[in-house]
């Protein structure tokens, strides 16, 4: 196939880059800069010019493609709403481009959206596209796209690691470096899944090759790793204190990611390895976190 990838230099999308390259698909990648561009064709694929900003230029490069994976998004999680929406209108973009068609266009959103009631595991049948988290934007995008004839599914993402990146948990040590503090709220056994970025690349090549519009997968290897373990290997990692916080002392100590800290989000793939045999391989996230450099983490305000 020719696939239109989206992300292609980004940190899941530049290893879904390697795992279409290697199974033998062309692939067109949208990059921004002069160095995505030659990052691009360095590894065997087309580089295509856009930003997300501008959803038209993004939505070429889907004239020119057999399927599109969206990996893009934007990760400046301190305005992670208004990244949101700017989500729901580049995927708007792309379905203009592929209405009418049955060329896949497989979109990210994150395993929250399939909670079902709480404390139970996030499941792949269940959309709640009245979920109160920014990113339901992408999935309503992806519903409306559907229902313009556009073939959709849906790759759901937990926190996907490796030892330089974890998705919320990378911003989490920063503020904990920053803070002299590696805090969790309440008891902390509050959940958050997670899987290593290369099983996770494994699985959109997987979902690509054997598309089924409509279907939602959940890129999950572990269904829910609690905050005070996580807590507790940030401060392991960085020499300081672990405490529980009290819910009122949340907002001043985690600023933006006080809405994301209590929450309960742990999530099933069970459907998800059985529908594309994908059996997840990679380190565990408490592996990573432990081998990760502290020493290079930003420190934030």
């Amino acid at each position: 196939m020719r696939v239109y990838l989206t992300g292609a230099t980004g940190f899941i999308g530049s290893r879904v880059l390697k795992q279409l390259l290697g199974a033998g698909h062309q692939v067109i990648g949208l990059t921004r800069s002069d160095a995505g561009e030659r990052a691009i064709a360095e590894a065997g694929a087309t580089p295509h010019r856009g930003t997300l900003d501008d959803p038209a230029s993004v939505a070429r490069g889907a004239e020119q493609a057999d399927a599109v994976i969206h990996t893009a998004f934007d990760h400046e999680f301190s305005r992670f709403a208004e990244n949101c929406e700017k989500d729901r209108r580049v995927i708007g973009a792309m379905a203009a481009v592929l209405k009418g068609s049955d060329r896949p266009l497989i979109i990210s959103s994150g395993t929250a959206m399939g909670a079902t009631a709480p404390g139970q595991p996030a499941v792949e049948q269940t959309a709640n596209y009245n979920h109160r988290l920014p990113r339901v934007a992408s999935e309503q995008a992806g519903r409306d796209a559907a229902e313009q004839g556009v073939s959709v599914a849906v790759m759901r993402l937990p926190q996907v690691h490796n030892p330089e990146r974890q998705g919320l948990i990378s911003p989490l040590v920063a503020i904990s470096r920053a803070k002299g503090l590696s805090a969790y709220v309440g008891d902390g056994t509050n959940r958050w899944p997670a899987a290593h970025v290369d099983d996770v690349a494994l699985l959109y090549r997987l979902a690509v090759e054997q598309h089924e519009a409509g279907a939602r997968y959940h890129a999950v290897a572990e269904e829910g790793i609690s905050l005070r373990l996580i807590a507790e290997t940030i401060g392991a990692g960085l020499g300081v204190p672990v405490r529980s916080l009290a819910p009122d002392a949340v907002g001043d100590h985690f600023g933006w990611m006080s809405p994301f800290m209590a929450l309960d989000m742990p999530a099933s793939s069970a459907w998800t390895r059985e529908r594309l045999n994908w059996t997840p391989t990679g380190p565990d996230l408490i592996s990573d976190l432990n081998a990760m450099d502290y020493g290079r983490v930003e420190v934030v305000g």
